[in-house]
This record gives structure tokens, C-alpha cells and sequence, in this order.
């Protein structure tokens, strides 16, 4: 196997990563921002008062996205297992 095709497949893993994680931590980012903003509004200083939105709010975007990330990540394990054979070459 050849150093330019590791890197290939690292690079597209590290990008099907940053594709499928990227609604999730989208969602936790801002919930978590607006929790934020009305806690310092209201001069509530609760470190756990945003767990459960943030719980609630990643439950909601798997129940959203959930089928796509599967089929993204599908798609990529199946591109994989067609590469196997040429790998070794």
C-alpha cells in the first residue's frame, strides 16, 4: 500500500467525520449559547441547568439526522470494502 493512498483514505475519513458530527455539535453549540445568554441574564449561575436541553435538543437532531449520518457513513464503509482489492496492488 502506498503512502499517497493511506493519507487519501485518512483525509476522506477525517472528512466523513467532520460531515456526520458537524448537525450534533451544530445543535449542542447553539442550545448551548442560548442557555448561556439567559443565564446571564437572569444572573443564574447553574453549571447543570443546560445538561437537560442539551440533552433534549441532541436527542431531537439524532431523530433528525440520524438516517442520513447512517447512510453517509454507510456509504463510506461500503466505498472502503470496494477499495480492499485494489489496496494491495
Amino acid at each position: 500500500m502506498e503512502t499517497a493512498t493511506v493519507i487519501d483514505l485518512a483525509r476522506e475519513a477525517l472528512w466523513v467525520t467532520l460531515i456526520v458530527s458537524t448537525p450534533l455539535l451544530g445543535v449542542a453549540l447553539v442550545v448551548g449559547v442560548l442557555i448561556g445568554v439567559i443565564q446571564a441574564a437572569t444572573s443564574i449561575n447553574e453549571m447543570t441547568l443546560s445538561f437537560i436541553p442539551k440533552l433534549v435538543a441532541m436527542a431531537v437532531a439524532v431523530v433528525l439526522f440520524g438516517s442520513w449520518q447512517i447512510g453517509v457513513l454507510s456509504d463510506f464503509i461500503r466505498n472502503i470494502f470496494h477499495r480492499i482489492p485494489t489496496l494491495f496492488l
